[in-house]
């Protein structure tokens, strides 16, 4: 079951406690992705652990494969899917990845529903 969550609230609590719900989020993203696409690929807290151990490296893989599951849910849903993936990592490498999980989130609370 994919739980929805505010995208807003997601953003002021990730600022708020200094980046631990950032964490949790991040770990809580991976999870429902897997969940919607019917994928169990790696999970949220094994991601979480590779990206710190790559110093961030898994992480940057880690935006693109989730623009791929995200946009396979949305396929298998009949849903318009587009390449998100780039979109994520791009992101990413200028320091936005916040905004990456926001996108992520507001796409899985459509799939949600």
């Amino acid at each position: 079951m994919i739980q929805q969550r505010n995208v807003a609230l997601c953003i002021i609590l990730s600022i708020v406690t200094c980046g631990i719900y950032g964490i949790y989020w991040f770990i809580c993203l991976n999870n429902d992705a897997n969940t919607a696409s019917g994928t169990y690929g790696t999970s949220g807290g094994v991601a979480f652990i590779l990206s710190i151990v790559t110093c961030g490296i898994y992480a940057l893989y880690w935006m693109y494969k989730q623009g791929e599951k995200i946009d396979a849910a949305k396929t298998s849903r009949g849903m318009v899917s587009s390449n998100s993936g780039i979109m994520y990592l791009l992101l990413a490498v200028f320091g936005l990845g916040i905004i990456s999980y926001a996108l992520m989130q507001s796409e899985l609370n459509k799939m949600a529903n």
